[in-house]
C-alpha cells in the first residue's frame, strides 16, 4: 500500500473546465410541499428534495469561494462511502487512510456566484437534468456535468434519497409556526443509509429495484416542477441556508417548450432516466397495457412534465444498467421503444448511449442494451428503413472502466489503472463531454463551442467550434472511441434473458467481480454502477 501512496498526489484535484464559460453552483434542499408531485408520493419519510445546480456563471471578484467536493458532514461521507466500498477494498484504504486530504479536494466552480445572462438567441440557457448511479450524490459527477456547464448548460445534478448513495442527509423541515431564523444544527437532519441489494435477478430483486425507482422517478418529477417555479420567479424555501435566492435563475433556463430539456444519467440513473422519459411519455396507454404491467411513475395528465417530453427530448445514457429495466412488472414499459422512434420524432439522433469497456466486453448486458436502445426492444430483428431512421449515437471507449464516467475516474487514476486497466480518465471524460454536447447541439440547442484542444485538433488549427461531428462518425475519426450497431450479429449465442449467468469479469453493483486463474475464488475490487 505505501507504493501506492507515494504516486498519490497529497490532494487529488480536478482540472479546470474547457468550456468557454465561469461555472457557478448552487446547492438545493426544497421541501416537498411547496412542489407539486406528477405522480402520487411513494412514501412519506422523504420531506425534501435535493440537488446541486451547475450554470455559466459572473466571474464576480467577490465570489472566490470553492466548494468541498465531499458535503458536509465530511466525517459522515467518508465513513459511508468506506462502508460502500468495502473493507478490503483499495479505494477504500485510500478514503479511509486520507480524509484529512479528501476533505480539501474542491469542485473547481465558483460558490453562489451570479448566474451569466444567457448569450444565446432565446435568451435562456438550455437545461440538463442528470441522475446519479449507485454510491453516487450530487457531487460525484461534477467533473461531467461542470464541464457541461461550462459549454453553455444549466445542469441539475439531484442527489436520490433511495438507498442507492453511501448515505444522504435530509434536513428536518420547519414547521410553519417555528423561528426560521434559528441555526439548523446536524442534530436537525438525519440519514439515508445506502441499502445493499443483490445483483442476481429474482422477484425480491425485481422489488427492491422497482421501490428504488419509485423513488427516483417521483423524486425527477418534483424536481421538474421546481425548475419550472423557479424559471417563473416564484418563491422556493432552499433549507440550504449557505445558499443564495433561487430567484436569480427567473426566466434563464429554456424549460418551458416542449422537448428542450435534456434527461441523461450514469447506470442506475441511466435507467433511471430511461424508465422516468418512457413512463412519462406512454402513460396515457397505462390503461391498455397488460394487467402483470405496474407503473412507477404515474403523472396526471394535467402535469407538465407530460407536455416536455416529446419524441424530440434528448436523452443521454452513460453505462446504462438495464437490470433494473427488466423486472417482470415494467416488461411492457421495455419493449416500447425510446420516444425519438415515433413517427414524428428525429429517431436515434435524439439518443446517446456511451459504454466503458467493462460494460462492452459483457455480453449478456451489451446484447440486452442494443435491445434497448433499438427501434424494437422486444425483438432482435428491427428494421432503420434503408436509413430513412436514423441509428442511435452508440459508443464505446476503449481502456475504459465504469468509474471512467465519474469523479472517482479522475480524482484517482492510478486506481483506475491498476485494478481496471483504465487509461487517460481525463480524456475519456472529455469524450463523454464532447459526445453529449453535440447530440445537444444536433438536438437544436444552443451550446458553446468546443474547445480546439478537445478536439485535439493540429497545433495549425486553434480554432473553437460548434461542428464537432466527428466525435459522432461511425469510422474511428476519434481515436479509441468505437461507435457501435444496434445490430446483435455476432451476439446470437447470448441469451440476454439469462442475466444471473454472469461471464467470467462482469460489473455488478460496486464490485468487479474477477476470477483468479486456476481457482473460483472472487476478488471484490470497488466499481459504482
Amino acid at each position: 500500500m505505501a507504493s501506492y501512496f507515494s504516486r498519490l498526489s497529497p490532494v487529488p484535484a480536478f482540472s479546470p473546465y474547457t468550456g468557454p464559460y465561469r461555472v457557478g453552483t448552487i446547492d438545493v434542499e426544497l421541501p416537498i410541499s411547496e412542489l407539486e408531485s406528477p405522480s402520487p408520493a411513494p412514501t412519506e419519510d422523504i420531506p425534501t428534495v435535493q440537488y446541486r445546480i451547475f450554470y455559466p456563471c459572473v466571474e464576480d471578484a467577490s465570489c472566490k469561494k470553492s466548494v468541498n467536493w465531499l458535503p458536509a458532514p465530511q466525517r459522515g461521507y467518508v465513513s459511508a462511502y468506506t462502508r460502500f466500498l468495502g473493507a478490503g477494498s483499495l479505494l477504500a484504504d485510500v478514503i479511509s487512510y486520507f480524509p484529512g486530504i479528501l476533505s480539501y479536494i474542491t469542485i473547481p466552480a465558483l460558490k453562489n456566484a451570479p448566474v451569466l445572462p444567457p448569450k444565446t438567441n432565446t435568451g435562456r440557457w438550455p437545461l440538463m437534468i442528470f441522475s446519479h448511479g449507485l454510491g453516487g450524490s450530487r457531487n460525484a459527477y461534477s467533473s461531467l456535468v461542470g464541464a457541461i456547464a461550462s459549454h453553455g448548460v444549466i445542469v441539475i445534478a439531484p442527489e436520490h434519497r433511495d438507498g442507492s448513495c453511501p448515505v444522504s442527509y435530509i434536513r428536518d423541515v420547519p414547521s410553519p409556526n417555528s423561528n426560521s431564523e434559528k441555526p439548523r444544527t446536524e442534530s436537525s437532519k438525519r440519514t439515508v443509509d445506502y441499502h445493499r441489494l443483490s445483483h442476481t435477478p429474482s422477484p425480491e430483486v425485481e422489488a427492491g429495484r422497482n421501490a428504488q425507482l419509485k423513488i427516483r422517478l417521483w423524486e425527477l418529477g418534483l424536481i421538474h416542477d421546481s425548475i419550472l417555479r423557479m424559471d417563473e420567479g416564484k418563491t422556493l424555501t432552499n433549507l440550504n441556508s449557505s445558499s443564495t435566492s433561487l430567484e436569480v435563475f427567473k426566466g434563464m433556463m429554456e424549460v418551458h417548450e416542449p422537448g428542450k430539456i435534456t434527461f441523461a444519467g450514469h447506470s442506475f440513473g441511466a435507467a433511471t432516466v430511461t424508465q422516468f422519459v418512457k413512463s412519462t411519455f406512454y402513460s396515457p396507454l397505462n390503461s391498455s397495457a397488460p394487467s402483470s404491467y405496474k407503473a412507477l411513475f404515474t403523472p396526471s395528465s394535467r402535469s407538465r412534465i407530460t407536455t416536455q417530453i416529446t419524441p424530440q427530448t434528448p436523452v443521454m445514457l452513460l453505462d446504462t444498467w438495464c437490470l433494473p429495466l427488466r423486472a417482470a412488472t415494467t416488461r411492457w414499459l421495455w419493449n416500447q421503444p425510446f420516444p425519438c422512434y415515433q413517427p414524428s420524432g428525429p429517431g436515434g439522433s435524439a439518443l446517446l448511449a456511451v459504454e466503458s469497456q467493462a460494460f462492452f466486453k459483457w455480453r449478456v448486458h451489451l446484447k440486452a442494451t442494443k435491445r434497448l436502445l433499438s427501434p424494437n426492444p422486444s425483438t432482435d430483428v428491427y428494421d432503420y428503413q434503408n436509413g430513412k431512421i436514423s441509428e442511435p449515437n452508440f459508443f464505446y471507449a476503449t481502456s475504459s472502466a465504469h468509474l471512467s464516467q465519474s469523479d472517482f475516474g479522475v480524482l484517482f487514476p492510478w486506481v483506475t489503472k491498476k485494478v481496471f486497466a483504465a487509461e487517460e480518465p481525463e480524456r475519456v471524460m472529455k469524450l463523454n463531454v464532447r459526445a453529449i454536447l453535440q447530440v445537444m447541439r444536433n438536438s437544436g440547442l444552443e451550446i458553446g463551442k468546443t474547445s480546439a484542444a478537445d478536439m485535439e485538433l493540429s497545433d495549425t488549427v486553434k480554432e473553437d467550434t460548434m461542428d464537432d461531428e466527428s466525435i459522432l462518425g461511425k469510422e474511428e475519426q476519434v481515436r479509441s472511441w468505437n461507435w457501435l450497431s444496434t445490430d446483435v450479429e455476432g451476439l446470437e449465442d447470448v441469451d440476454d434473458e439469462q442475466e444471473a449467468n454472469e461471464p467470467s469479469e462482469a460489473v455488478v453493483g460496486n464490485e468487479l467481480l474477477k476470477r483468479k486463474e486456476g481457482t473460483g475464488e472472487r476478488l471484490e475490487n470497488d466499481m459504482k454502477l
